[in-house]
């Protein structure tokens, strides 16, 4: 290009959509998503915080074709990308959620304003010599940055702080030069331009498919390992990206939109139905990159080169509906769906099909005999990839122990529950023996859990019977006191339920006989006994104990329990000696109600206090003493 020549060369417009993509998928989608959670921002007050970035989103990208108050692109261009910048930069200050909430419509509003103003004016950017080339270079350019192994591994702080700098980067590139306007006309297309509401129906479906098929992989630790851990999977998707990225340029020049949306679609399809089953991540992770990228470039080639409109407003306004209703409100139909099923449904799947293959079946039929011919290579060569997987590693029908697990993991019940005995403190004697660190880093994946609302399950097939597991899934608050865990007796509809006891029945280490003479050891602190309060015991007694000792013990599953619960008013007390002073069989007592008796039904109460069990132990000897002396 001659020094004078103020018309782009072509770099600066794929400079521009790598920037725009890197931005919104290593930031807005993932590393401000990560802050939110390091800042403590969840549930309720997180749905708000992604609302309003999605509100904003959808307000801007309809009202950027019709803003007058920045009339150049270029400065409107500079606009978006500081706002996006800023908002980058604000997410690594410590948010409340207040201010969460504005860095999130931030977001919103500097997206919004960004990509409807770049595909709007992208010819200044492009030049008409190979501007799809150049959408197809910088779409795949920003998802194999996205993917370069330092930068998707990095905190998110770093992230957002790239983020915000790649903007920076952004306006500089606006700066260098300052192109002439260039003619504005459609690239022909090789079929006849399909009308827009179908278009957008298209595109929405495979943003709804692309945002829930990667909600559920980032949610899903066996998924996310054989997709997206490892240098070498990173990699590999990051050229998957720029290949695939590369091919939709060349079948958007010779075979059309439809082609592209198609060939996306069948990728998505096929790593949806995938990830169902968690062995065949590696395979989905394949096909995923190929769907997105394919779709990707055609999400900014559309509204910028291809579709026929008369001026560049009217280009304009194609790009504002089509990022509000496909981009936003199908990236937000995508996550909600996947974190209400946890799944992509085979159905849904169908349904998104429907809408983008059936407008074009006899065309693709009958007429376009090369188009049917790849479709069906595409599906031979999943099948067959499929098949080879299946040979190479085979998988052997899960035992119990292993479906067990997976419901575990399904259920959430890491959000409540840990899986680690924490060396040299209560938990030891409570909830013991520690295990090796090396051992839990071995899971796969592992299962230390986010907090501990419930009591620690480590250890718990030694301290619980399949019985009372069972029993406590039904209804918790009749067998734990008040438990606050919520009733899962829905899963003994089918076999989960059956499978998860088996699971926690089989948490239990070599080392539980020596820490069973470990708890021999302990005695309830001298000031608890001298405390201890017939009253108090006698009110722990009906919340912890009643159920199973009262009259009648809990008749509901009498036949199933190994040796049917005394009824404490008239004994028999097996593991009581006959012989011994009081505070021998009160000693005898706090042993049992803290421990419970191994090898039965009988359950510890590790949680309670010394002086919970001493007045428990006190109120229940007094009571057995007057039973002994009446007979």
């Amino acid at each position: 290009m001659l020094r004078g020549d103020r018309h782009p060369s072509g770099w600066q417009g794929a400079s521009l959509v790598a920037i725009t993509y890197v931005y919104f998928l290593i930031f807005a989608q993932f590393a401000f998503l990560q802050r939110l959670a390091s800042l403590g921002v969840a549930g309720a007050h997180l749905t708000a915080v992604m609302a309003a970035m999605a509100a904003a989103g959808i307000l801007f990208s309809l009202l950027t074709p019709r803003l007058s108050l920045w009339p150049s692109p270029e400065l409107r261009l500079r606009v978006g990308l500081g706002v996006s910048g800023a908002a980058a930069f604000l997410s690594l200050l410590p948010l409340g959620l207040a201010a969460s909430i504005a860095v999130s419509l931030l977001i919103g509003a500097g997206l919004g304003l960004l990509t409807v103003t770049l595909v709007t004016h992208l010819r200044q950017w492009t030049g008409n010599r190979h501007p799809l080339l150049l959408v197809g270079l910088g779409t795949g350019a920003g998802y194999l940055v996205c993917n370069f192994p330092p930068l998707f591994t990095a905190s998110p702080r770093m992230q957002a702080a790239t983020a915000g700098v790649a903007c920076l980067v952004g306006i500089c590139v606006t700066l260098w030069k300052s192109p002439l306007p260039i003619a504005d006309a459609a690239i022909p297309s090789p079929q006849p331009a399909a009308p827009f509401l179908r278009v957008l129906a298209c595109f929405t479906a495979l943003v709804w498919l692309d945002s829930a098929a990667f909600f559920i992989i980032q949610k899903t630790p066996e998924l996310k390992a054989g997709t997206w851990e490892g240098s070498i999977h990173l990699w590999a998707n990051g050229l998957l990206h720029l290949a695939a990225a590369l091919a939709c340029v060349w079948l958007l020049r010779r075979r059309g939109l439809s082609l592209v949306l198609s060939a996306s679609f069948l990728a998505l399809g096929v790593a949806c139905i995938l990830l169902l089953d968690p062995h065949r991540a590696a395979l989905a992770s394949v096909f995923y990159p190929i769907g997105v990228s394919l779709y990707s470039v055609a999400l900014v080639a559309y509204p910028a080169l291809l579709a026929p409109a008369s001026s560049i407003a009217e280009r304009g306004r194609i790009a504002g509906w089509l990022y509000a209703i496909a981009g936003w409100s199908g990236s937000a139909m995508g996550i909600g769906m996947s974190k209400n099923l946890g799944s992509v449904p085979p159905l849904f799947v169908l349904a998104a099909g429907a809408v983008i293959l059936l407008p074009w079946p006899l065309n693709f039929l009958l007429q376009r005999k090369r188009e049917l011919a790849l479709t069906v290579a595409v599906l031979l060569a999943a099948l067959y990839l499929d098949r080879h997987l299946i040979a190479v590693h085979p998988s052997s029908p899960l035992t119990q122990v292993e479906r067990g697990r997976r419901v575990y993991i399904s259920e959430g019940c890491i959000n409540c529950h840990t899986q680690f005995v924490r060396p040299n403190s209560p938990d030891v004697l409570m909830w013991g023996p520690v295990e090796p660190i090396q051992q839990l880093r071995q899971e796969r994946p592992p299962l230390i859990g986010n907090r501990r609302q419930g009591p620690d399950l480590a250890e718990v097939g030694g301290r619980r019977s399949a019985l009372w597991l069972k029993l406590h899934f039904y209804d918790p608050p009749e067998v734990s006191g008040a438990s606050i865990m919520p009733s899962y007796a829905f899963l003994f509809r089918d076999e989960r339920g059956d499978d998860l006891v088996s699971y926690l029945d089989s948490l239990h280490e070599s080392g539980l006989p020596q820490h069973l003479a470990e708890e021999e050891n302990w005695h309830p602190s001298s000031s608890a006994i001298a405390a201890a309060n017939a009253n108090d015991g006698e009110r722990s007694f009906q919340r912890h104990c009643a159920t199973c000792h009262g009259a009648g013990g809990q008749t509901r599953w009498e036949a199933h329990f190994k040796r049917l619960p005394p009824d404490l008013a008239v004994g028999p007390y097996l593991h009581l000696s006959p012989s011994g002073d009081d505070a021998q069989r009160r000693d005898r007592l706090a042993h049992i109600v803290k421990f419970g008796i191994p090898g039965t039904d009988m359950p510890g109460h590790e949680y309670l206090s010394d002086n919970e069990i001493a007045s428990l132990s006190f109120w229940l000897s007094q009571r057995i003493g007057q039973l002994s002396q009446n007979r």
